[in-house]
C-alpha cells in the first residue's frame, strides 16, 4: 500500500497581498469586528495556559469574551513555558548595532532555511518590539544595564545583540507575567479556570469546532464542554522521541484529536534538536535537561583534536583543541543556528572525538570568559544554570567545561493554520509551538517566547473577531449527536486501554518508540531508516494494543492510564513524521537527509520541488494520509544556500 496520497493543494485565503511592511496593519483593518456587547455574549474555550495560552485568555478576558480555559496541570504556573531559559528576542535595536524589524525578518527566514511564510514571519517580527513593552509594563524582572536600561545578549543564527533576558530564568518570569494577567481575569469572573482536566477529544458542529471532550485527572469524570470557538495552545510533540528537554506530561493528544476530526498537521518532520543539552547519563532517565543557547555567548565549544583523547580538559592543552564551531563557521562562531551546531557536535563525535564516559559529548568551556570578565560577572548571567549543572552532574562549571550534547527540544511542524490563526476547522484557533506557521524547518533560538506571546497577546485577540463576528451560533449541548458520538469516542477508547490487561508498561513502549525515533528520524534521516522505523513503528503499535498493561480503573486518579492516551497518539504522529520526512527528499533546517547535503556536509535544499509547507489530512481506516502543499513564495528574501561561515 502507498505511504502516502497527494490531495489538492492548500491556501491560505486570509493572508493579505502589497508591500509586506503594511500587510498586518491592512488585514487587522479589515477583519470583521465585534462590539463591546456582543463579546459578553460569546464563549471561547482555551486549551493550555502556558504563555501563548495564558496570555491568549487574559486578552480575550479583557476585551469582553466569557473564557474557559483548561489545563492537565494543577496550576497554570506549571506549563511548560516555564523552562525556557535563555531569553526573547525583540527588534528593538537599543544596542545600535544594526538591528531591525526587517533584520528579524531576514534571520528568521535565513535561519529557518525558507521553509517558512514570509508574511507571517513579517508579522511576528513587528510584534516583537510591543511584547517586550508589554512585558515590562507587567513587572517582568527583565535584566538591566548599570544605568537601568533593559540589557540584551546574543542568541543563535543572529549577529546583533536582540534577545532580552530574566538571568537563565526567562520563561519563568514571562509565564508569571501571564499568570498575573490571567489570574486578575479569573478574579473578575471573566475567566473560568480548570485545571487538572486534559482534553481527549473535539467537538465539531456542521463543520464548525464547537467544543472539547475533557477528563478530570482527580476524579476520571468525562465531561463536553461547548463554546462558539476553540483556541489550543497545548505545546509540541516533541516527547514522542521519549527522551527529550521536555517537561514529562509534554503530548500531542489534543492537536492529534483535532486532525483525526480534520485538521491537517503541517510539516510533522520538522522538530528541533537542541545543541547544549546535558548528556545522556543512563538507561534510568526519562527526560534530558536543557542548558541554556545562552550559554554559547560566552562558552567556547571544543573537542580534542585526536581520536579517542581520554584526558581530563584541563590536562589537553590549547594548540590539541579544537574549537571546531569557530574554525568551521568564522563569522558566527560558536553562534551558529542551532540545527547548524547540532550536527557538528554529532560529526565530531561521530569521528571519535567526542568527549565523556559514552564519548557523545562535547566540551563547553567558560574558562576564557571568566579569565576576561570576572567570575562573578559570569554568576550574574548565568548562575541558576551553572548551579543547575553541578547539582545534576556533580561537576563545578567554573572549574571545569560543561560536557553538552544535542536532544530533542522544539517543534516546528503543527497544525495547518492560515494567517488568521485558524486550522483547516472553521472556529478551530491553534497558537504558539502547536501551530506550525513561523519557524520553518530550524527555530531560531529565543523565538519560542516570542512566537507564543505575539500569538496570544497581539494576533489571536485581533483575528478571531473576524470570525466570531459572525457569531453568536446556534447553542449546542451534550445531548447533541456530534457531542454524543465525541463523549462516546473517548469512553470507549478508555475502555479499549484498560481492557488489553497485558505484561508490558506503558513507558516501556513509550522508550522503545523513542529509540526508533532517535535513531531513524532524529538528527539525521535516510529513506532506509526511515522506511525500517515505519515497518518497526507499526509491529510496536500493534504490540501495544495486545501487551499493554495499564492498571486501575478510570474512576479516580490514574496516571498510567493517561500517559497510555498519549502514548497512543505517540504512535500515529510518529508514523506521521516518519511519511512527511521520507516523502521530502531533501535536507532543509532541522530535517537532515543523508542523501541530500552538499560535498562540506551543509544541508541540500531542493527549492525547484519542495519550496512548499506538507499539510497532511487524516484518512479514515487502513487509507493513507493525505498530502495537501502550500506553495512557499519569497519576494522579500530570496532562497539562497544557507552559510555562516
Amino acid at each position: 500500500m502507498d505511504l502516502y496520497v497527494e490531495g489538492d493543494p492548500v491556501a491560505d485565503a486570509t493572508a493579505p497581498d502589497g508591500p509586506i511592511e503594511t500587510r498586518w496593519d491592512r488585514r487587522r483593518f479589515e477583519a470583521k469586528l465585534v462590539n463591546p456587547a456582543n463579546r459578553r455574549k460569546m464563549t471561547v474555550i482555551v486549551v493550555g495556559t502556558g504563555l501563548a495560552g495564558g496570555s491568549a485568555a487574559a486578552t480575550l478576558a479583557e476585551q469582553g469574551y466569557q473564557v474557559r480555559t483548561y489545563c492537565y496541570q494543577d496550576s497554570p504556573r506549571r506549563a511548560h513555558s516555564i523552562a525556557a531559559q535563555g531569553g526573547i528576542n525583540a527588534a528593538k535595536n537599543y544596542r545600535n548595532d544594526g538591528d531591525s524589524v526587517h533584520r528579524l525578518f531576514y534571520d528568521t527566514v535565513k535561519g529557518g532555511d525558507f521553509r517558512s511564510r514570509e508574511s507571517n514571519v513579517h508579522r511576528l517580527a513587528e510584534v516583537s518590539v510591543n511584547i517586550i513593552d508589554q512585558c515590562v509594563a507587567q513587572g517582568v524582572p527583565f535584566a538591566r544595564e548599570y544605568g537601568g536600561l533593559l540589557d540584551t545578549r546574543s542568541f543563535g543564527g543572529a549577529q546583533v545583540q536582540r534577545t532580552f533576558y530574566a538571568r537563565g530564568q526567562t520563561g519563568q518570569q514571562l509565564l508569571l507575567g501571564a499568570y498575573q494577567a490571567l489570574e486578575r481575569q479569573i478574579g473578575l469572573g471573566t475567566v473560568e479556570m480548570n485545571a487538572r482536566h486534559e482534553m481527549l477529544e473535539l467537538i465539531v458542529v456542521d463543520g464548525r469546532a464547537r467544543g472539547i471532550v475533557v477528563r478530570d485527572l482527580v476524579t476520571g469524570e468525562i465531561t463536553s464542554e461547548f463554546a462558539d470557538a476553540v483556541v489550543l495552545a497545548t505545546g509540541g510533540y516533541g516527547n514522542v522521541f521519549y527522551l527529550s528537554t521536555n517537561a514529562k506530561g509534554c503530548n500531542v493528544t489534543a492537536t492529534w484529536r483535532a486532525h483525526r476530526k480534520g485538521a491537517y498537521f503541517a510539516n510533522p518532520c520538522y522538530t528541533q534538536i537542541h545543541p547544549t543539552c546535558i548528556p545522556v547519563s543512563g538507561d534510568h532517565q526519562s527526560k534530558l535537561t536543557l542548558m541554556s543557547e545562552s550559554l554559547r555567548n560566552d562558552g567556547r565549544v571544543w573537542v580534542p583534536k585526536a581520536k579517542g583523547d581520554r584526558r581530563g580538559p584541563k590536562d589537553i592543552p590549547e594548540d590539541e583543541r579544537d574549537y571546531y564551531l569557530e574554525r568551521i563557521y568564522p563569522s558566527f562562531g560558536n553562534l551558529v543556528p542551532r540545527d547548524i551546531a547540532s550536527r557538528a557536535a554529532k560529526n565530531v563525535c561521530d569521528e571519535g572525538r567526542g568527549v565523556g564516559p559514552t564519548g557523545l559529548g562535547v566540551y563547553l568551556d567558560f574558562a576564557d570568559a571568566i579569565d576576561r570578565l570576572g567570575r562573578k560577572a559570569i554568576e550574574a548571567k548565568y548562575g541558576n544554570l551553572f548551579e543547575m549543572y553541578e547539582r545534576i552532574t556533580g561537576e563545578d562549571p567554573y572549574q571545569v567545561p560543561m560536557r553538552i550534547y544535542p536532544a530533542v527540544h522544539y517543534t516546528m511542524g503543527g497544525l495547518w493554520v492560515d494567517y488568521d490563526l485558524q486550522s483547516t476547522i472553521p472556529g478551530l484557533f491553534v497558537i504558539g509551538e502547536a501551530n506550525f506557521s513561523d519557524h520553518g524547518a530550524n527555530r531560531l533560538g529565543a523565538s519560542a517566547l516570542m512566537q507564543g506571546l505575539a500569538d496570544g497577546y497581539f494576533v489571536l485577540p485581533n483575528t478571531i473577531a473576524n470570525y466570531l463576528a459572525a457569531g453568536p451560533f446556534a447553542p449546542v449541548t451534550a445531548s447533541h449527536p456530534a457531542a454524543v458520538e465525541a463523549r462516546r469516542g473517548v469512553e470507549d477508547r478508555i475502555q479499549r486501554l484498560l481492557a488489553v490487561d497485558g505484561d508490558r508498561t506503558v513507558d516501556s513502549f513509550h522508550r522503545e518508540l523513542g529509540q526508533i525515533m532517535w535513531e531513524h528520524c532524529g538528527m539525521e534521516r535516510s529513506e532506509a531508516g526511515l522506511r525500517k522505523a515505519i515497518d518497526e513503528i507499526r509491529a510496536l503499535r500493534e504490540q501495544f494494543w495486545q501487551r499493554v498493561r495499564v492498571p486501575g480503573d478510570g474512576e479516580g486518579l490514574n496516571q498510567s492510564l493517561e500517559k497510555a492516551g498519549r502514548v497512543a497518539d505517540f504512535f500515529e504522529l510518529a508514523e506521521l513524521m516518519c511519511v512527511d520526512a521520507l516523502h521530502r527528499e531533501e535536507s532543509c533546517g532541522g530535517h537532515f537527509r543523508a542523501e541530500h547535503q552538499t560535498p562540506d556536509g551543509e544541508a541540500q535544499r531542493d527549492d525547484e520541488r519542495f519550496a512548499y509547507v506538507a499539510a497532511w489530512e487524516f484518512a479514515d481506516g487502513d487509507q493513507p494520509p493525505v498530502l495537501h502543499k502550500e506553495d512557499l513564495t519569497f519576494e522579500y528574501v530570496h532562497p539562497t544556500q544557507r552559510s555562516y561561515k
